[in-house]
């Protein structure tokens, strides 16, 4: 059999000094091939497109080479150069149109614009939107994703560059994925099996009109680019290496990557904002537009991208397929998810496009899609969110039951238990791994601080307190603030116990915002967006001063991973008491439940008081011959706390639990 060469692209005509050849339309952005680059770009109003090449870090084009009409197919503009230094090489568009505000169109061949599918913007310097070409090179050796069951996970949510930029994190490169790298131990001591990274798509970090600063990064301009600042090798034009070295090194210790994903706005605000790239390559096709041409903003931030437009859910997918292809990340969560099932003019769909598309992708198969389910502009889809049996929620009524409950609130006793054992109220169909429970996040308090501040204390951010959720549902334990009162603190700290250990014996997928487990706080900021310094980054001195409650959260966890009846079941394997066994009391005044979790083999009993007072609840008689062990107490003092399972010492009395004022308390059988 003859084997053929492969035939290779020769150019055709030279344009401004270079020689060139119409292009490949798909795939959209920078490619390599053979001898040159493939450029192509989508603009379906554009009347010219001009592709404008730079020497790295000069302020002047090398040159500027028009498409010729002949290089158009359709709204697709393609040319292959040749015989570039791709390594040295920046790229833009300069994009010539219609100038109808009023019609949607903003089109200013002045400016030159990001392409939207880079892979790598400069990031660093005074043209930091400029594109970039990347190397396919990184060898991912045997990486596979770890593919762990929803219903496993234990979900912590970080920052990048907060993570570890604090001196006392003790890495080599603090703040980037390199430092993250080197606090993986960290992650596996602590038990969790996956993170959840905080926008690390690039965005502006200057892009804040009250601080200068952008800190949590929802804001995104190139949505295919790993954050250049977040790579220690960021300025050496690496970071998609360094970041994909995170996620094998991740990956190789048993922890999975989601990225929180932002697909409602761009960084490019309203008619008053920036033009970076969407806006300059065709604003009436990625942005949903009024009739006179202005925005909505469903988002909160300015614009809505177009999500369902046909051309908008395509760049949609391709991202998201590029991030699980080619960067191995196993899932995201989407940040205002339901106006992501909004139509062009705002309309909520019956049946989203772009919903259905992410649920039912190939690529996207094994992947966790896990959404915000409600948008800035008062749609609240919790429960009800669109899910093509695919797609989990964080569930804000969780979050809010266990807040109230644990500070004392009445009424909320049985919700609590509807809570616990994963919402079925919500998704008895999809079952409990649908629901993405969780106590504090990124955007509010932290859980020290939500039991130290009645109030937010944003004083900082320059909006004169007027930004942030008032409605917190926290409690001070008697005293606002920072504090030495021992008995306060002491409260403090088995509130915090509290809710850990509520939200680790819950159904569901439990998520923990990072620094928690060491009590971090932020003095009472629950908007903390706008901080980029020792406010917002992890405190590693905390891991020694609160190493009891570290302790606490690594046996909470540990135990939830020996108990698989934690994390999932039938409802008939639930059996509710309250003071007297096998008698809940579902009335508004009572603060006491109990819950008998039964394994098969082993039986599990969570107790749970909100009352300032301590009561003796009866208890079932361990079945099988066995008897009740003591797991966790939270009104012990530490270490006695918890104990390491398999390891937890019988309960003196067999008949009867004292469980202490705002406590909780877990029994196993053996």
């Amino acid at each position: 059999m003859t084997i053929l060469e492969p035939i290779d692209a020769y150019p055709t005509q030279r344009i401004a000094g270079y020689p060139v050849r119409a292009g490949r339309s798909l795939p959209f952005g920078a490619t390599r091939v053979p001898g040159g680059v493939n450029f192509s770009v989508y603009s379906n109003h554009a009347t010219s497109v001009t592709l404008v090449l730079y020497r790295e870090g000069e302020p002047e084009p090398v040159a500027e080479l028009p498409f010729p009409e002949s290089f158009r197919v359709g709204s697709v503009y393609a040319m292959t150069v040749f015989g570039l230094d791709v390594e040295r090489l920046e790229y833009g568009y300069r994009v010539d149109g219609p100038r109808r505000p009023w019609q949607g169109h903003r089109f200013d061949p002045d400016t030159v614009l990001s392409d939207p599918y880079a892979r790598m913007l400069t990031g660093h310097g005074p043209y930091r939107h400029r594109s970039r070409v990347t190397l396919d090179d990184f060898d991912w050796e045997d990486d596979r994703p770890p593919r762990l069951p929803h219903e496993d996970l234990v979900i912590y949510e970080l920052h990048v560059r907060g993570f570890t930029r604090h001196p006392s994190s003790g890495v080599s490169a603090p703040g980037t994925y390199a430092g993250l790298v080197e606090k993986i131990p960290y992650l596996r001591e602590l038990g969790v099996n996956c993170v959840e990274l905080m926008p690390v798509f690039e965005f502006d970090e200057t892009d804040n009109v009250f601080t200068g600063v952008n800190y949590w990064g929802y804001s995104p301009i190139g949505f295919f680019a790993p954050k250049a600042s977040y790579a220690a090798t960021g300025r050496d034009h690496m970071q998609v290496d360094e970041f994909k070295h995170l996620v094998k090194e991740l990956h190789r210790a048993g922890i999975e990557v989601l990225l929180d994903v932002v697909f409602n706005h761009t960084a490019e605000g309203d008619e008053r904002g920036p033009t970076i790239s969407f806006k300059g390559l065709d604003n009436a096709t990625y942005y949903m537009l009024t009739g006179d041409g202005h925005y909505y903003n469903f988002s909160g931030t300015g614009n809505t991208l177009n999500c369902n437009h046909p051309v908008v859910r395509g760049f949609v997918l391709d991202c998201l397929r590029y991030w699980a292809a080619e960067c191995h990340v196993d899932g995201f969560r989407f940040d205002l998810a339901a106006i992501l099932g909004r139509g062009a003019d705002g309309e909520l769909l019956h049946n989203p496009p772009l919903l259905e598309s992410l649920a039912y992708d190939p690529i996207l198969r094994d992947r966790k899609l896990i959404a915000e389910a409600w948008d800035a502009a008062g749609l609240y889809q919790v429960g009800s969110f669109p899910h093509y049996s695919r797609w989990s929620e964080w569930n804000g009524r969780y979050r809010d039951t266990v807040r109230r409950y644990v500070k004392g609130d009445l009424g909320v006793t049985g919700e609590l238990a509807t809570r616990m054992v994963g919402s079925p109220d919500m998704y008895s169909r999809r079952g409990a791994a649908a629901t993405v429970n969780f106590v504090t996040s990124h955007d509010g308090f932290t859980l020290r601080d939500l039991v130290s501040y009645d109030h937010k204390h944003n004083e900082a951010n320059g909006e004169g307190n007027g930004d942030g959720d008032d409605a917190n549902n926290s409690w001070n334990c008697g005293h606002e603030g920072e504090t030495d009162d021992p008995a306060v603190l002491a409260l403090r700290a088995r509130q915090q116990r509290n809710a850990l250990l509520l939200l680790l014996a819950s159904r569901g997928v439990p998520m923990l915002l990072a620094g928690d487990e060491i009590g971090r706080t932020q003095l009472g900021n629950n908007n903390a967006y706008c901080h980029d310094g020792p406010l917002t980054w992890l405190d590693w001195g905390l891991r020694e001063e609160n190493a009891d409650l570290f302790r606490f959260t690594r046996r909470a966890i540990a135990f939830r991973r020996a108990h698989p009846v934690l994390r999932g079941g039938s409802p008939g394997s639930v059996h509710w008491h309250g003071v007297r066994a096998w008698s809940p009391d579902w009335a508004a005044h009572s603060r006491v439940l109990a819950a008998l979790f039964d394994e098969g083999s082993t039986c599990l009993y969570v107790a749970a008081n909100s009352h300032w007072e301590s009561h003796t609840l009866e208890l079932p008689a361990a079945p099988r011959g066995q008897t009740w062990h003591l797991f966790a107490d939270t009104a012990a003092a530490p270490p006695m706390d918890a104990f390491e399972p398999g390891s937890e010492p019988p309960l003196a009395n067999q008949s009867q639990l004292s469980i202490g004022p705002r406590s909780v308390a877990i029994l196993v059988t053996h």
